[in-house]
C-alpha cells in the first residue's frame, strides 16, 4: 500500500466509504501524492498519448480554427486566447506557430492564458512557450481570467474531472462508493439509496433502467461548462471542446484507469494511475444552450479534422520530405481521424459554443455518422 492509499484508507476509516468522485480527486489531485502532482502522464514514456503529441497537424489545424473564430467575432483588437488543461504546452505551441504563419494580426491581438491547477505542469508549459514573444500567463481557475472576449480551447479537459456513479438495484438507485476490505484493499460497494437520482434520469430523458444499470453524472464537469458559458455570454467569444465520450446521455460504466498505455485497476495504487471516464456531451452542452449561446452539434473528431483540411495539411507537410516521413504522417492521420481500434476519429467528439453565429466547423456538420442512442444507452 503506497502513501496515498494509506491516506485514503484512513479517511475511509474515519468518515466511512467515499463516493467515486472523492476517491478520484484524491487519486489525481492530492497535492502531495496525487497523480498530476507526481507523474508525467504524457507521451510514450507516460501513461497515454494525446492528439497534440500524435502530430503537430492537430494543433496547427486548431490554430487555423482560432483565427477563423477571431474573424467571426469581429476581429477584436485584444482578446484572451485560453487553453484549459494545457498538458505540457504542446498544443498551444503548435497553435501559436500556426497563427504566427497564417494570421499574424490575430496573434498580435492575443493574450495567452493557461488554466492549469498543477504547478509542475505549469512550469513545463512556461518552458515550452517561452520562445513566443507574447503575454502568456497561467491562472488556476476560469474565474481568475480577465473580463475580455475570449477564444477558449480544451482538449481532454472534461475527462479528467470526477464523476459520481449510481447503480440501479432493481428498485432504487444507490451510490457506488469506495471502501476497504478486511485485508486492507479497496473495493467498490453500494451505499445508501438515492431516490433523487430518478428525477435526474427523467430529466435526461432516459428509458427505465434495468437492474444493474449504471448512471454516471458529473456536477463538477457541468459547473466548468456553466462557468465557461457565463464568460462567453457576458464577454463574447467562442469555445471549442474536444474529448472522448458519447454524444447523447445514456447508461454505462465507463470508469477506467491507465498505466503505461494499458488498462489498470482504478482502485490499485492510487496516485500512480490515470483515472478517467467518457464525457457525456449532452450534459456538457446543456449549460451553453441554457445561456443562449450558439451551440454546434456534437461531431466526431474525424469529421471535424477532415472538414478543417487534415488531408490537405498532411499532403503539404509531407511534400518536402522523404518516403519514411510521409509514411509517418499517413500513420498520424490514421490515428487522429481513423475509425479502427486505437484510432481517435470516432471515440473523440467535438463541440463548439459561441456568442455569435459561426460558419466554421463543427457548425455546419451533422451527426449522421454517430451511433443511434435513442434507446437511452450511451454511445461508444
Amino acid at each position: 500500500m503506497n502513501a496515498l492509499a494509506r491516506k485514503i484508507a484512513e479517511h475511509v476509516r474515519v468518515e466511512g466509504p467515499l463516493g467515486v468522485d472523492r476517491y478520484w480527486n484524491f487519486a489525481l489531485y492530492d497535492r502531495e501524492h496525487g497523480y498530476y502532482a507526481r507523474r508525467d502522464p504524457f507521451g510514450r514514456a507516460g501513461d497515454f498519448v494525446t492528439a497534440p503529441e500524435v502530430s503537430q497537424m492537430f494543433g496547427e489545424l486548431l490554430g487555423a480554427w482560432i483565427a477563423s473564430a477571431w474573424t467571426g467575432l469581429g476581429r477584436p483588437d485584444a482578446f484572451l486566447l485560453v487553453e484549459c488543461g494545457p498538458g505540457r504546452g504542446t498544443m498551444m505551441a503548435d497553435m501559436l506557430r500556426a497563427l504566427r504563419s497564417v494570421a499574424p494580426d490575430c496573434m498580435r491581438a492575443a493574450d495567452v492564458r493557461l488554466v492549469e491547477t498543477s504547478d509542475r505542469l505549469a512550469d513545463e508549459q512556461m518552458q515550452m512557450l517561452g520562445r513566443f514573444d507574447l503575454p502568456i500567463r497561467r491562472v488556476r481557475r476560469i474565474k481568475d481570467l480577465e473580463r475580455r472576449p475570449m477564444v477558449v480551447v480544451a482538449n481532454e479537459l472534461f475527462d479528467a474531472v470526477a464523476v459520481r456513479q449510481y447503480v440501479f438495484d432493481g428498485s432504487d438507485w444507490r451510490e457506488r462508493c469506495v471502501s476497504t476490505t478486511d485485508s486492507g484493499r479497496f473495493e467498490f460497494i453500494l451505499c445508501e439509496a438515492r431516490p433523487q437520482v430518478s428525477d435526474v434520469v427523467r430529466a435526461m430523458g432516459l428509458v427505465e433502467p434495468k437492474a444493474g444499470a449504471v448512471l454516471e453524472v458529473s456536477p463538477a464537469r457541468e459547473r466548468i461548462a456553466a462557468a465557461l458559458a457565463e464568460r462567453l455570454t457576458t464577454d463574447g467569444g467562442a469555445g471549442l471542446f474536444i474529448d472522448y465520450g458519447h454524444s447523447r446521455s445514456g447508461y454505462g460504466d465507463t470508469l477506467q484507469a491507465m498505466h503505461g498505455h494499458a488498462f489498470a485497476d482504478p482502485l490499485d495504487r492510487p496516485g500512480e494511475n490515470d483515472i478517467t471516464s467518457h464525457v457525456d456531451f449532452d450534459r456538457i452542452a446543456a449549460p451553453f444552450r441554457a445561456s443562449g449561446l450558439y451551440v454546434s452539434p456534437t461531431v466526431t473528431q474525424s469529421d471535424f479534422l477532415l472538414a478543417l483540411g487534415l488531408l490537405e495539411r498532411a499532403g503539404a507537410l509531407g511534400a518536402a520530405h522523404d518516403e519514411k516521413t510521409r509514411t509517418d504522417i499517413t500513420g498520424a492521420v490514421q490515428r487522429l481521424a481513423g475509425t479502427g481500434p486505437g484510432d481517435m476519429g470516432q471515440i473523440f467528439k467535438v463541440l463548439c459554443a459561441a456568442s455569435r453565429p459561426m460558419s466554421l466547423p463543427p457548425f455546419g456538420l451533422n451527426e449522421a455518422g454517430l451511433p443511434d442512442t435513442t434507446d437511452g444507452t450511451a454511445a461508444d
